[in-house]
């Protein structure tokens, strides 16, 4: 956004003059953004919310802390690499890793859904998801999940990178026990900066870097050659060092803070509205596409039609100057709140054309 380049901006001004940034700012800023941050995710504690450079380094550090020393890793199949490498570690430790698909591609989200909650057992230590499935917007249940984590006694660790932003999140309502985000998709933040969550269950851990901000009384310069053995409260201790980060930390501020005054409930509700009918315009077309209580609207996967070629379409899409992802049998479309009718008449007369060639 606009007031997310000026905030950015101003960072890199401000860095012209070190001498005027004084010690307040290693923390104000930070401990803003956890509160905004909080709020969009409905979080009543912000020592539980901090500042990553990357979902793959914050779910490093769920996997380096997990409480048990063995069992199943429970995994959407298919999901973003970031989540899956963390988990690929623990096998040397004796963890075995389970890829749950769905079962009935024709009931895929519902399938997928039941298969996710059948597998649970008592030797599952972990389930490690999306919200929804980076690929085709396939909705998980988390609610559901958790329910069952609780039978077993397992942790559920959420990667919200392509949801936390678009859709509503609950901290309160969901309880996971940790929720991931890179900063730069649906948070409409910059690249290299995420956010969060650290529930209870890791709050005696090791961070995967030690630096001296997340010390206790890191706050008192004067001090910091009293080197301190104990950590800042509750999650503090897994935030990245530089976190005070003065350029991109009022940056992904300004997003979050947009992100709030528009809600998330009403970004998916525009966004539902704006695609509901080219959906089943495709779908008439022979395109197959997810019923939309089993899928998000912000991010939908579309797969071919027989008969159809992938680079046929390709040419149409690029012919048209819509940009879509590919991504595995997928074609991943994700609409935003800067999209609108123009751009849904340009997507559709794309999807049409290799159809009646």
């Amino acid at each position: 956004m606009k007031k997310v380049e000026k905030a950015g901006k101003a960072g890199i001004t401000g860095k012209r003059n070190p001498a005027q940034i004084g010690p307040d700012e290693f923390f104000r800023p930070a401990d803003n953004l956890r509160l905004a941050f909080s709020k969009l995710i409905d979080c009543d504690q912000p020592d539980r919310v901090v500042i990553i450079p990357s979902a793959s380094y914050g779910l490093a550090n769920v996997a380096n802390n997990i409480p048990f020393k063995n069992g199943k890793v429970l995994l959407a199949e298919e999901q973003f690499p970031s989540n899956v490498y963390p988990w690929m570690r623990l096998q040397e430790a004796g963890f075995e890793i389970v890829n749950i698909g769905p079962a009935d591609s024709k009931q895929r989200g519902a399938s997928w859904n039941e298969k996710l909650l059948n597998s649970i057992d008592e030797e599952t230590r972990v389930v490690a998801i999306g919200h929804i499935h980076w690929s085709d917007g396939t909705l998980f249940h988390l609610e559901k999940i958790r329910e069952r984590l609780d039978e077993v006694g397992g942790l559920l660790v959420v990667d919200g990178t392509q949801s936390v932003g678009a859709m509503p999140f609950s901290i309160n309502n969901i309880r996971p026990d940790a929720l991931i985000c890179a900063g730069y998709k649906w948070l409409m933040g910059p690249y290299s900066i995420g956010l969060a969550y650290y529930g209870p269950a890791f709050d005696n851990g090791i961070p995967i870097e030690e630096n001296w901000i997340n010390r206790k009384d890191s706050d008192d310069f004067a001090n910091l050659v009293n080197y301190q053995p104990e950590y800042r409260p509750y999650a503090l201790r897994y935030e990245v060092g530089e976190h005070s980060n003065f350029i991109l930390v009022p940056m992904m501020h300004e997003a979050v803070k947009q992100l709030n005054k528009w809600k998330p409930e009403n970004i998916q509700k525009y966004i539902c509205e704006l695609i509901t009918e080219p959906i089943e315009q495709m779908k008439a077309w022979g395109y197959k596409i997810e019923e939309e209580a089993r899928r998000a609207s912000h991010l939908f996967g579309v797969r071919l039609p027989e008969g159809v070629e992938v680079n046929a379409l390709k040419h149409s899409l690029a012919k048209h100057r819509v940009s879509v992802s590919f991504r595995g049998d997928a074609i991943r479309i994700s609409p935003n709140v800067y999209n609108d009718e123009i751009d849904v008449r340009k997507l559709l007369k794309a999807m049409k054309e290799p159809i009646f060639a």
